[in-house]
């Protein structure tokens, strides 16, 4: 399977492939592939459940993907100083190891929940569910689930949320909708993050990033913000403000709303299974 990245099987969904569990032997014996699409089927099945319980108790649920260090916590935590009298919110935070993002939320005065997710490189929709445990979303309006830093697998993997949100920060460069189209196709909104680093980074065209993000058919607003030393963070939250709306509406008309889980990130997972389960070439 995808042993190389480490996201084959994660601290959620390994009951399924150990002893006694559903995916625990296919009629082949142990083929990879079939276990992996397995796991991808298990882990849909679970985002429904999760979504299904957001949308019981009127929660907006939206997952925040970047490269590490893009500023996901950093403007998390401006949002909840903004807001803090307008909205309920509450954060499941993803990471390897450590406690140190969802520390620097709960000190906002906002419950927080750690997964450390070990080797796997990405959140999937059985560790949100065992957060759900740990989570009072009574009362809540919006539920942030900060992804794993990585370009690539939260792209791949519903987690029960209604919006995907992917941050672009100026460092990192413009081309990075040329260079990692899937998670960027998987956005409902990009944010152009750190953008008062423009003036000192002037090889970072915001025009370019946004040529690159068209070229990939997308649509979705790309907007900037500032979470540094300069804060500037209003038009995210006029967006973050219409889509709770929106959440409202459609929770009144019994609706509900899907992310755009890309099958292209679903696609590269079952061909890397396939590569490992090759045999090696006569040498």
């Amino acid at each position: 399977m995808c042993d190389t990245c480490g996201c084959n099987v994660t601290p959620g969904n390994e009951h399924l492939v150990k002893a006694g569990g559903r995916l625990s032997t296919t009629e082949q014996g142990h083929e990879a592939i079939d276990v992996l699409q397995g796991l991808l089927t298990e882990n849909d099945h679970q985002a429904g459940h999760n979504r299904e319980h957001f949308d019981r108790h009127g929660v907006l649920a939206i997952n925040l993907m970047s490269s590490p260090g893009a500023g996901k916590t950093a403007l998390l935590e401006h949002t909840i100083e903004a807001l803090k009298d307008e909205l309920n919110i509450a954060v499941i935070e993803g990471d390897l190891e450590t406690e140190n993002d969802a520390e620097r939320i709960r000190a906002k005065g906002v419950e927080a929940i750690q997964i450390a997710t070990g080797s796997a490189c990405h959140l999937d929709a059985h560790m949100v569910h065992d957060a759900l445990h740990r989570l009072r979303l009574d009362g809540l309006d919006v539920l942030f689930i900060e992804n794993v830093g990585n370009l690539v697998c939260p792209a791949s993997f519903d987690l029960g949320q209604h919006r995907n949100v992917t941050l672009l920060s100026v460092p990192e460069g413009d081309d990075k909708p040329a260079k990692y189209p899937v998670i960027f196709r998987a956005a409902d909104l990009v944010v152009l993050t750190k953008s008062d680093l423009l003036p000192f980074l002037d090889d970072f065209q915001p025009q370019r990033a946004e040529q690159y993000l068209r070229q990939l058919a997308s649509t979705v607003p790309m907007i900037r913000t500032s979470a540094g030393r300069q804060i500037d963070i209003d038009p995210w939250l006029e967006w973050l403000s219409a889509e709770v709306a929106a959440q409202q509406e459609r929770i009144r008309r019994g609706e509900t709303l899907r992310p755009a889980v890309q099958p292209e990130g679903a696609r590269w997972h079952a061909a890397q299974a396939e590569v490992k389960r090759a045999p090696a070439a006569a040498p």
